[in-house]
């Protein structure tokens, strides 16, 4: 089965409007709320791709219900741990340009993190577990860490998405894949990458600390695959009209798990998930199965890719 862990949930509520004026009464002309964060975000794109996931992290208040109801009409399955206080609401006002306000989210004892670290040491064999996200300040720094200490002997296969110093500290643990994007890979080493010969270089330290393969986004001009394997592999992205580039970094792991988990081939997954994170950076929502589709046979047809 997969996971999905996201340690700081939100419901992101999105307004838009016509004009938006400080001190005065805006009225909207549309509004949307749907849950928010990178584990969720992981999870509602591979149910989309016909993958079933259970998210978990730390749920609270009729927010947190809000959430689970959402996730179940997703046919998503809820492993969170229930905490006092309330899951917290993103407020993205999108007038022209967009504002966002982010709230703070609730507080978490040190009990709720043990049910949550115990309910993930239970996993083994055949289970794939996706880490992803900043560290709240409610949560120790060192929570990655924490969690993947207590499953470090078991046959889970392990995705990290976290920036820096979180993510350098997890590599230890050998994960199936790490995903950063080119300026958190130049912060992590200390270097300015100025050709891909230097990008494959630095990527590759990634490997030499433990990961199983890396890939480096490079926005919209796609990314680098990199692995102990294989030989690098850059891929371009399909062309299309950016919309919301807000999951398409979680729709990419999405990809990548629905197509490895399929084929066991990590040259396929990096493309699907490249076609995925595309997908939804080119819609209003996160990415579907047709909308993937249709990437994919557009990124065959201009043949930047041999894979």
């Amino acid at each position: 089965m997969i996971y999905t862990v996201t340690f700081s949930p939100a419901i992101d509520y999105v307004v838009d409007l016509r004009t938006f004026e400080i001190g005065e009464i805006n009225r909207t002309v549309k509004e949307t709320a749907y849950p928010g964060g990178k584990g969720i975000n992981v999870s509602m794109v591979l149910a989309n791709l016909g993958k079933p996931s259970v998210a978990t992290g730390f749920l609270g208040g009729f927010t947190g219900d809000f959430i689970k109801s959402e996730l179940k009409k997703r046919n998503i399955s809820s492993g969170f741990i229930e905490v006092d206080g309330v899951t917290r609401i993103n407020v993205k006002i999108r007038a022209g340009k967009e504002t966002a306000i982010n709230g703070q989210g609730p507080h978490i004892t040190e009990e709720q993190i043990e049910k949550l670290i115990s309910q993930l040491e239970k996993l083994g064999k055949g289970d794939l577990l996706v880490i992803s996200g900043t560290v709240p300040s409610s949560l120790p720094a060192n929570i990655y860490e924490m969690i993947l200490e207590r499953i470090n002997n078991s046959d889970v296969a392990l995705i990290v998405d976290a920036t820096k110093d979180i993510l350098l500290n997890t590599l230890k643990y050998h994960p199936l894949l790490v995903k950063p994007n080119k300026e958190e890979l130049e912060e992590m080493f200390g270097v300015k990458i100025t050709s891909n010969d230097e990008l494959v270089l630095t990527a590759r330290k990634l490997l030499a600390l433990g990961a199983k393969n890396a890939i480096v986004s490079l926005g919209g001009d796609g990314a680098l695959l990199v692995g102990q394997n294989i030989e690098p592999c850059f891929l371009k992205a399909p062309q299309g009209k950016v919309v919301n580039t807000v999951g398409a970094g979680d729709s990419l792991v999405a990809g990548f798990i629905d197509a490895y988990l399929d084929t066991n081939d990590v040259r396929l997954a990096f493309k699907h998930g490249i076609a995925a994170g595309s997908a939804s950076a080119f819609s209003e929502t996160l990415a579907t199965k047709a909308e993937v589709e249709a990437l994919l046979k557009q990124m065959d047809r201009s043949k930047k890719t041999g894979i």
